[in-house]
C-alpha cells in the first residue's frame, strides 16, 4: 500500500508574474501549500486581491492554504543617489539620515546614529561593500571607512551584523502592516530581523491585542539570534521558524548557514515547532526551466533533515518558470522520502516528557509496527497534528479539525492533509472512511489507521486516547 503523498511542504511568493487568480491556482494544482505575502512591495488594495483569490483557489483544489505575512522589518536602506558611485578601499564616506546624495555625503532610511558603535561593521548591498563605524559626527550621521573596491546604488539594503536593536524591530510601516493583517484572513506573521525572544513576545502582545489568531514565524537572519541560548528559546517562545538565509549570510557569514538550518530545523522538531527553509532553493530557475544539480541537492538536503517546508521567494515572485519550479521542487520532494528517511534526531528529543509528546510519539510508534496507512489526528488548536508532525512519520497525518484557521496553518506542516469537520466522538474514524471510499489509500483491501483523540472532542489540550481501526 502506498500514498504518493508530499510530506515536506512548499510555500510560494507571490509577485508580478503570479498575481492573478490563475497564477494563483495553477500554483496551488501544481503542489503549493501556502502562500507568502511579502510587505515589503504592494499596497493593501492588492492585498485583499490576493488574498480572496487564495481562498477561492484553495477552495477549487479542494484543499487547505496557508497565507503567511512577511513583514518587512527595519530593512535598512541607502536613499536615492544621483548616480552610482564608485567607491574605493581607504576612502571615507557619511550615511546620513537626514541629507541628500552629495559627492561622498549619502542618505540612508534610518537614523543609525542611535544605534551604531564606533568600529562596528556596515555592509552595503548584500555585502558587496564592506565598512566600519569610524565616527558618528552628528545626532543623524556616521563615518565609515570603505573596506573593499565597490558601487553604491540607490536603495540598496545594509547590514549591520554587530548592532543591538534594543528590541526596536517594528518599524511604523510594520505596526500599520500588523494591524491591516488582523482584520484578514491571515495564517501567519513573519518577523523580520529577529535579535532576541523579547520581539516574539513584543509581537504576540500586540497580535493578542488586536484580535488576531495568526501564528508567529521568526525570520533567523541575525547574528545575535543564532547564539544557541537565544536561538533555543526563540524557538519555544514561537509557532514556527524561518531560516532566511540571505541575510544571515551577510550578516553571519555563508559558512555558518548551513549549520544554522541544521540546528533550527532540529530544535523545531524538538518542541514541535514549524520550520521553513527560505532564500535561493531553486534560484536558478528565475530565469531557466531547470534547476542546477546544486539546487536540487539543496531540496533534497532539507527534506533528509527533516523541514516542514521549502520556500521559493524570486522564484514565483519574478521569475519566468513559477510553474515549473513548483514541479521541480516537488519532483525533488517526492524521490528523496521514497528513498531515504528523516534523519533521526534521537539524541536532541531524548528528555521530552510531556503528555501530548509521549502520546504522539507512541502513536508513531505503533502506526509504524501496524504498517498502518496513516495517523489520523483530532485536533481543535492543530498543536497535536504538530507534535506527530515532530516525529516525522514515513506516513500521512490526516488531520480533522472543526477550525479552518487550524486547517490552513497545518498546510504548512509535516505530512499533514488537513479537513475541516464538525467536532464528534468519530470525526476521525468517519474521515478515514471516507478517504477510504474516495480512493486515498491506493489499496482495495483493508487499511489499518491510528486514531489520536480526546475523550471530549473539540477541547484544547484534551488529547489523551490512541485507538487502531481497521478500514474494510
Amino acid at each position: 500500500m502506498s500514498v504518493i503523498f508530499k510530506r515536506t511542504k512548499i510555500l510560494a511568493t507571490l509577485g508580478p508574474p503570479t498575481n492573478s487568480y490563475e497564477s494563483i491556482e495553477a500554483l496551488a494544482e501544481a503542489g503549493v501549500n501556502g502562500f507568502r505575502l511579502n510587505f515589503s512591495h504592494g499596497n493593501y488594495e492588492e492585498r485583499d486581491q490576493q488574498i480572496e483569490w487564495i481562498r477561492a483557489a484553495s477552495k477549487k483544489v479542494g484543499k487547505p492554504v496557508a497565507i503567511l505575512q512577511d513583514l518587512q522589518g527595519p530593512k535598512i536602506r541607502l536613499g536615492s543617489l544621483n548616480e552610482n558611485v564608485d567607491v574605493k578601499t581607504g576612502d571615507e564616506i557619511i550615511l546620513d539620515h537626514a541629507a541628500e546624495h552629495d559627492g561622498l555625503t549619502f542618505p540612508v532610511q534610518y537614523n543609525l546614529a542611535t544605534k551604531v558603535a564606533i568600529g562596528q561593521p556596515v555592509y552595503i548591498f548584500d555585502g558587496k561593500v564592506r565598512t566600519t563605524v569610524i565616527d558618528i559626527p552628528s545626532d543623524t550621521a556616521i563615518k565609515l571607512r570603505v573596506e573593499n573596491n565597490g558601487t553604491l546604488m540607490s536603495r540598496k539594503g545594509i547590514n549591520l551584523p554587530d548592532t543591538d536593536f534594543g528590541g526596536d524591530i517594528l518599524t511604523p510601516k510594520d505596526i500599520a502592516d500588523i494591524e491591516y493583517g488582523a482584520t484578514k484572513d491571515i495564517d501567519y506573521v513573519a518577523l523580520s530581523f529577529v535579535q532576541s525572544p523579547d520581539d516574539i513576545s513584543n509581537l504576540r502582545q500586540m497580535l493578542v491585542g488586536l484580535g488576531s489568531d495568526a501564528q508567529i514565524i521568526p525570520k533567523i537572519e541575525t547574528k545575535a539570534a543564532i547564539k544557541d541560548d537565544v536561538l533555543e528559546e526563540i524557538v519555544k517562545l514561537s509557532d514556527g521558524v524561518m531560516v532566511a538565509r540571505g541575510d544571515l549570510a551577510v550578516e553571519a557569514g555563508a559558512e555558518v548557514v548551513p549549520i544554522v538550518q541544521r540546528k533550527i530545523i532540529a530544535l523545531c522538531r524538538k518542541y514541535g515547532k514549524l520550520s521553513i527553509v527560505a532564500t535561493q532553493m531553486m534560484a536558478s530557475m528565475v530565469d531557466a526551466p531547470e534547476p542546477t544539480r546544486a539546487e536540487v541537492s539543496d531540496v533534497a538536503n532539507a527534506v533528509i533533515l527533516g523541514a516542514d517546508t521549502v520556500m521559493l521567494s524570486d522564484e514565483t515572485a519574478n521569475g519566468s518558470y513559477p510553474i515549473e519550479t513548483v514541479a521541480a521542487m516537488k519532483k525533488v520532494i517526492l524521490y528523496t522520502q521514497e528513498h531515504l528517511s528523516v534523519a533521526p534526531i534521537t539524541d536532541i528529543i531524548k528528555g521530552k516528557k510531556t503528555h501530548r509528546d509521549a502520546i504522539s510519539l507512541a502513536a508513531v510508534d505503533l502506526a509504524t509496527q501496524l504498517g498502518a496507512g496513516a495517523i489520523v489526528a483530532e485536533t481543535k488548536s492543530g498543536a497535536t497534528a504538530g507534535n506527530i508532525a515532530a516525529h516525522r512519520p514515513n506516513l500521512p497525518i490526516i488531520s480533522v479539525t472543526s477550525s479552518p484557521r487550524a486547517a490552513q496553518q497545518l498546510a504548512l506542516s509535516y505530512a499533514n492533509k488537513s479537513f475541516v469537520r464538525p467536532d464528534g466522538e468519530k470525526a476521525g474514524l468517519e474521515l478515514a472512511k471516507e478517504l477510504k471510499a474516495n480512493g486515498f489509500f491506493k489499496a482495495d483491501g483493508n487499511v489499518t489507521v491510528v486514531i489520536v483523540s480526546g475523550k471530549q472532542p473539540g477541547l484544547i489540550g484534551g488529547t489523551d486516547t490512541i485507538r487502531v481501526r481497521v478500514l474494510e
